[in-house]
């Protein structure tokens, strides 16, 4: 007999407490102690809630203007949980309630956080707070420092976060760009989201690999006794952390390179060509899902602003503040198709094959990605007037494709939509922050792990395709 009584697995705890944390948020932010003025709508409190919490950026509502000091505070701790992940403290409950995560648990984790097992879970818990403290107040006194007139000390640690959290909300109304050709505050910056869109297991290995260093040249420069335990030599990065950083660092490149040519060379701006190709690069490392922008997007080339789509879409790394496809996936999926070229049976990386379950999740989560995208985009352009002839809605189309990956990639940037949303679109980017946040394999997981598994296999027949 079918048990149709609901229960809480491990991967369907994450989605409960997103949504908790997020009507909780709704609640604060529609209080009267979080306004700096008149009272706002509940679904504009929702959205705010949805975006700081998915870490998304996209605003109904000014947030340096709306918001009082507490509710900007409520903001701050959203994006917080929200770039920690929901996977992390998800995980913590079950540590504090069963004092460990069972083995049949580690989905909670492992599609999240960890690549590699070895490592004791909780140690691995206490490592990402504390280095997510850690680099958040260290990036919020360097970006005091760079510009402390303009960011006093709460705002440069509510940036500083933001840009970690690769959340994107500004305090400013014109996001950042008023320090375009500030390259203290766009380094900082720039490091703070590329730190929180590798990958937590990754930050943790690079800290591993940059305390052994130290060590080394210690005791080379000190000549620490012969009889203290070697330290390792060897590549302290994981296959997988090379990777991660591997692909990271030329996606940003590619995408710099291609928005700066295309701004300078279209456009010819007055500021230069250095201050161009700072603002491009800028651009792509935002796309890694933190929606900060130091230029004018709608003044931006129809070309640039399709790269950022494709950036914005495949985000950053798994276990990360980032959303997006994420990084692994599209690497997986190169491979794939590198492999179907050149003929060969498997999908190789480096020195590895891919396993083929990983394989079949890349590609059902590409399907889904592109289904759910592209099934809001069109559900937008029905609520937000693209019902006319097409030469009447002129660039609707472009603005309403940016808007829906930006959401779904949990990445913030807008091309002016999201202030004039319907309440009917509102509800359809709130959706799509949500279940772009947490991804569309642990969605699909969390609907599978009530289903009842087949014991038995259908007769397969050949079907032609291409």
């Amino acid at each position: 007999m079918k048990n149709s009584h609901f229960k809480i697995t491990p991967i369907t705890l994450p989605i409960l407490l997103f949504g908790g944390t997020i009507s909780i948020g709704t609640l604060l932010l529609h209080s009267r102690e979080a306004l700096a003025g008149a009272s706002i709508s509940w679904l504009d409190a929702l959205f705010t809630a949805t975006s700081a919490t998915c870490v998304t950026g996209l605003t109904t509502l000014d947030t340096g203007t709306t918001y009082s000091l507490f509710g900007q505070s409520v903001i701050l701790l959203l994006i917080q949980l929200g770039g920690i992940g929901i996977m992390t403290y998800a995980a913590l409950i079950y540590l504090l309630i069963r004092q460990k995560v069972a083995m049949n648990d580690r989905f909670v984790t492992g599609q999240g956080l960890q690549h590699n097992h070895n490592l004791p879970f909780g140690q691995l818990l206490k490592k990402i707070i504390l280095w997510t403290l850690i680099i958040e107040i260290f990036g919020a006194i360097a970006l005091h420092f760079a510009a402390p007139h303009d960011f006093t000390f709460f705002a440069a640690l509510f940036h500083a976060i933001s840009a970690f959290c690769n959340a994107g909300f500004s305090l400013y109304n014109d996001s950042l760009s008023h320090w375009r050709a500030d390259w203290g505050v766009n380094l900082v910056i720039m490091a703070l989201i590329i730190g929180g869109g590798l990958g937590f297991s990754v930050v943790v290995e690079l800290n591993g690999c940059l305390g052994n260093t130290l060590k080394r040249w210690r005791r080379r420069w000190f000549h620490t006794p012969s009889d203290y335990p070697p330290v390792p030599s060897k590549s302290c990065l994981s296959w997988y952390s090379k990777i991660v950083i591997s692909t990271t660092i030329v996606l940003i490149l590619v995408g710099g390179a291609g928005i700066s040519f295309f701004e300078y060379f279209a456009t010819r701006p007055e500021t230069g060509r250095a201050v161009t190709i700072l603002a491009g690069l800028f651009q792509s490392v935002t796309c890694r899902t933190a929606g900060f922008n130091t230029l004018d997007l709608n003044q931006m080339t129809n070309v640039s602003l399709y790269l950022m789509i494709i950036l914005m879409f495949i985000g950053g790394g798994s276990g990360s503040c980032a959303g997006g496809l994420k990084v692994g996936t599209f690497r997986v999926l190169v491979a794939f198709l590198m492999a179907h070229i050149r003929g060969r049976s498997q999908p190789v990386i480096g020195r590895f094959a891919v396993d083929r379950k990983i394989m079949h999740e890349a590609l059902v989560l590409l399907f889904f990605s592109v289904v759910i995208v592209f099934s809001a985009a069109f559900l937008l352009n029905i609520t937000e007037g693209g019902l006319v002839p097409h030469p009447q809605s002129r660039d609707l189309e472009l603005k309403i494709l940016f808007e829906t990956v930006s959401a779904f990639g949990t990445v913030g940037l807008t091309l002016g939509l999201t202030t004039k949303l319907t309440a009917i679109g509102k509800i359809i980017v709130v959706i799509l922050m949500f279940s772009g946040r947490l991804g569309p394999i642990i969605l699909i997981t969390a609907i599978q792990s009530y289903q009842e598994k087949e014991l038995f296999k259908w007769p397969e027949e050949r079907l032609l395709i291409g």
